[in-house]
């Protein structure tokens, strides 16, 4: 894990502090879209911001505990892993996140890590 975590480009976002609760804010960086959450326990998560089954805006979804609803189908979403929970298939990426001084960092691989 923590080799993983030195291989990682670390990309500055928003202030802590400025996260709604529950509430998706989307982050663009290099062609790729985050949905990044601020959960009631405080923690953060950060998906891909695109539901795999009609790439519904995860950010604009609903959270309930640990998982989003989609926009547009209502498919759940577990946040922690990114997998579309039964009936329903399917899973979208999932992004390290970490505060340094009251702001927020998203974890993305290295350009060799995402062409491979």
């Amino acid at each position: 894990m923590k080799k993983q975590e030195e291989q990682m480009i670390w990309v500055q976002t928003v202030s802590y502090e400025d996260l709604a609760i529950n509430t998706g804010k989307t982050i663009r960086y290099q062609g790729e879209e985050v949905a990044l959450f601020r959960m009631k326990s405080g923690k953060l998560q950060a998906i891909q911001n695109r539901c795999p089954h009609k790439e519904g805006v995860l950010a604009e979804g609903i959270v309930c505990d640990d998982h989003i609803f989609c926009p547009m189908h209502d498919r759940k979403i577990h946040l922690p892993s990114g997998l579309v929970q039964a009936p329903d298939t399917g899973c979208v990426k999932t992004y390290s996140t970490k505060i340094e001084d009251g702001t927020v960092y998203i974890g993305f691989p290295t350009a060799e890590e995402m062409a491979s």
